[in-house]
């Protein structure tokens, strides 16, 4: 630990140094950086295709999100101000006035997952890098080397060594970095159950958690149902189902649902299932054997309660095909926790309504998804459902690397996205003057 000791110390000195580093130079740097993943585009997605599995086209939209990432934050941080707050309001206050502005909070702590292991990093780094706060990232055990090359790109672009630190390590040594004083803000990305057993051991840090969750799409009876099962097919099998925004759960307004289920299983069997190096691959095989073996038994369990299996449910090896089920019973593992695998459960509903009940009923909530030509139900659903994040006319798994993305509930706390992670990042301090 002495090593690492001196890495955490040049971390908490280098806070100062960065915090009078001028917005511009930030912003260069980050600039930097984007211009050097779009030129490396073709080295990170065979990366993370060797790494993770993920299935090369997957891996090059991957790098291209990475690139807006941190070409996004460069200008967030020419933007990111502060307030004027009048404070003449009573006669004791007359002439004067107040200036907000954010300050780093210290020096952070990055905990990131395996899925994403280029833009759910960026997700952290470009924002603490726009703020001017140190950071040590400790990168997901099977991609360990992605983050170990885009930490070459940071100190490529121009920041400073001692302000960043990648640090591939085991479970028991990132729980003492948890625990450690020396940083003021804990961000995890990852599984509920390690995401709130870390916030307990983080004492008094500012804690950011990204987790997972049975992410719904409700098609309604309204809805163009060719264009919903075409975006579900995607968002249900994207990497495996590896994300944690992947379609698990589809309810669908009873008029529509044989209709929306004919043409969801034919978009579904269309997928080509194989080796992720192939370029013509939608579905690769799981992060690994164990995994594989987890979602195999969840479909059992559903189907031998009763469920039925409308395509997949086979494995071979370590990829699970696309596997559709229907009448899942509701106290099934499937229903209730994270599949984090290629399938996805149909569910008939009487009503919109009755199907936003439905989505928020569960112990998470980090995003949905519903198709409807309606207003009146989308902003029904907007106050109703019990997520982070509404999308209208598409999936949940939809994501915009600018906009604030976070749960409630099990989901987490605090909010993602590059803007919304610097004010997560900082704390406000207060001027008061007076004439």
């Amino acid at each position: 630990m002495g090593k690492m000791a001196d890495r955490i110390e040049a971390l908490t000195r280098a806070a100062l140094r960065l915090r009078r580093m001028p917005a511009h130079e930030r912003s260069r740097v980050l600039q930097g950086v984007s211009d050097r993943l779009r030129a490396a585009r073709e080295e990170f997605a065979a990366l993370l295709c060797r790494e993770v599995r993920k299935p090369i086209r997957d891996a090059r939209r991957e790098v291209d999100r990475a690139v807006f990432t941190f070409s996004w934050a460069a200008q967030e941080a020419l933007r990111f101000g502060g307030e004027w707050l009048p404070l003449d309001h009573d006669q004791a206050s007359e002439g004067r006035f107040a200036l907000v502005r954010r300050f780093p909070r210290g020096a952070c702590l990055f905990i990131t997952p395996f899925n994403f292991p280029l833009n759910l990093v960026a997700h952290k780094v470009a924002p603490a890098m726009a703020v001017g706060a140190p950071f040590l990232l400790k990168p997901a055990p099977q991609a360990p080397k992605t983050a170990l090359r885009l930490g070459e790109l940071l100190l490529e672009s121009g920041w400073p060594e001692e302000a960043s630190a990648v640090v591939p390590c085991s479970n028991e040594e990132a729980e003492a970095l948890v625990r450690s004083e020396s940083f003021a803000v804990l961000s995890f990305t990852g599984s509920a159950g390690v995401g709130w057993r870390l916030k307990g051991l983080a004492g008094r840090k500012h804690v950011v958690l990204e987790l997972g969750g049975t992410a719904c799409a409700v098609v309604c009876a309204d809805a163009d149902l060719a264009w919903a099962a075409a975006r579900c097919a995607v968002g249900a099998f994207s990497y495996a189902g590896q994300v944690c925004i992947s379609v698990q759960r589809i309810l669908v307004e009873a008029p529509a649902y044989e209709e929306f289920k004919r043409l969801f299983l034919e978009k579904t069997r269309a997928l080509k299932a194989g080796a992720p190096e192939e370029e013509g691959t939608d579905v690769g095989p799981l992060i690994d054997s164990a995994a594989a073996a987890r979602v195999e038994a969840w479909i059992q369990e559903a189907v031998s309660g009763g469920a039925r299996a409308l395509a997949g449910g086979e494995r071979r090896k370590d990829l699970i095909l696309p596997s559709v089920l229907e009448d899942v019973p509701p106290g099934c593992r499937l229903s209730r926790e994270e599949a984090f695998g290629p399938v996805v459960c149909l569910e008939r509903v009487a009503s919109p309504a009755e199907a936003l009940g439905r989505v928020s009923e569960g112990a998470y909530g980090l995003q949905a998804g519903v198709f409807t030509r309606d207003i009146k139900t989308v902003l029904c659903a907007w106050e109703e459902a019990e997520v982070g994040g509404l999308i209208v006319n598409d999936v949940p798994t939809y994501r915009s690397d600018a906009m604030p993305y976070g749960g409630v509930k099990l989901s987490g706390t605090g909010r993602e996205g590059v803007r919304w992670a610097m004010q997560e990042f900082t704390e406000p301090r207060t001027l008061v003057l007076k004439r």
